[in-house]
């Protein structure tokens, strides 16, 4: 295999470029929220055909969502009121969390047999104590291989005598010709859906057996958000399709617990993998979060998801 790493500087953003020349799919990532920008294949014209809404596209639309794929941490979706408290101590920040404002530290490109990474990291010296207020550090790698993008977490407790407490996730949104054109399949299995008017739980939750097929769920409820627990989902691999443009992608979801998607009616789907939820509209201490994820003491929390993007020209 054949890889290949370089840096941009294009506007405000400091850039990685890594490209797997053999099989021509390429991702970029921003140092600023370590957020992957570009996902991208070579097409049938030997042109790059990107997967995400915007696809390295950095301007700022006029309307509608400006992101590509935001790293969400140490909380994700919504505090209530921009605020929570945790272990007594309270806790500031606005959506999806403190990270995705964070010039990460890029910590290297690696070439190792038949794939190739680029790795990041935010540390306690990165953040304030109002943000996260335990010494818990994050690396986030970016790796190609086998014609598929693995995107691994792992945190860091450096607390000597107390367990942390994180939510976390990726929010990437994939690229459609309009809102009407994509399809989302979906394994069989047992979902929980929970219900978040306002953007916040109610409470209220549906399980749905599902047969497996195109989501059960009209597109209209996208932009409110339809957030599903994966209860027995035995083989949790997902396709999004858009038939116009050719292009498919296979989330593969072994581990992850819960999956959001949204759209806000623009030409593109999020399918978000979750390691937590949104906040109860009656706010529970950050530390009693549903779905929220702990790290003992010294210890780790190592997790991770795949993408594999095909063109339907393409082998």
């Amino acid at each position: 295999m054949k890889f290949s790493h370089s840096e941009e500087k294009r506007e405000d953003r400091h850039l990685d470029v890594l490209t797997d020349q053999e099989n021509g799919l390429r991702i970029v990532v921003s140092r600023l929220g370590a957020e992957l920008i570009s996902l991208a294949r070579i097409n049938d014209a030997g042109q790059w055909a990107g997967f995400l809404y915007r696809d390295n596209d950095l301007s700022t639309p006029s309307h509608g969502w400006v992101n590509h794929a935001t790293v969400m941490g140490f909380y994700l979706h919504r505090l209530k009121n921009g605020r929570s408290v945790y272990r007594g101590r309270e806790i500031k920040g606005g959506n999806h969390g403190f990270i995705r404002s964070k010039t990460w530290r890029f910590e290297g490109f690696s070439g190792e047999g038949s794939g190739a990474s680029l790795k990041y990291r935010i540390t306690p010296e990165d953040f304030l104590p109002v943000e996260y207020p335990l010494r818990v550090s994050l690396d986030l790698t970016y790796k190609i291989e086998l014609n598929t993008l693995g995107v691994l977490f792992e945190f860091q407790n450096h607390e000597p005598e107390l367990t942390a407490h994180v939510a976390f996730g990726l929010h990437p949104g994939f690229a459609a010709t309009s809102f009407e054109s994509f399809r989302l399949q979906m394994p069989r299995g047992l979902y929980r859906r929970y219900f978040s008017p306002g953007n916040y739980l109610s409470g209220e939750t549906r399980d749905i057996e599902f047969p497996g097929g195109e989501m059960p769920f009209s597109k209209t409820d996208l932009p409110g958000s339809i957030i599903l627990e994966l209860v027995d989902v035995p083989r949790p691999r997902f396709s999004f399709v858009d038939p116009p443009s050719g292009r498919w992608l296979i989330l593969d979801l072994s581990g992850v617990p819960y999956l959001t998607l949204w759209s806000d009616g623009g030409p593109f789907l999020c399918v978000e993998p979750c390691w937590g939820l949104t906040d109860h509209n009656d706010q529970r201490a950050f530390e009693d979060k549903q779905g929220i994820q702990t790290i003992s003491t010294h210890g780790e929390l190592r997790v991770a998801f795949s993408m594999t993007p095909q063109l339907a020209s393409c082998d």
